[in-house]
């Protein structure tokens, strides 16, 4: 059965920026979801879920 993930949701991106900020690196986060490490990029990279980096400071600050 392949349980990978191929793409994030909302939350999930702002889980990654925040699992980022911590320190863990793109490859952890990567493995952690079962995703490929390229979906982890994208959203660092602002590539995909619009929003989420600012949904994930104001979740750190809050």
């Amino acid at each position: 059965m392949n349980d990978r993930k191929t793409k994030f949701t909302f939350d999930e991106a702002v889980d990654v920026w925040l699992r980022y900020w911590n320190g863990e690196d793109r490859m952890g986060i990567a493995i952690d979801y079962r995703i490929n490490s390229g979906r982890v990029s994208e959203v660092l990279n602002e590539q995909k879920h619009l929003g989420s980096k600012q949904a994930a400071l104001a979740k750190k600050t809050a």
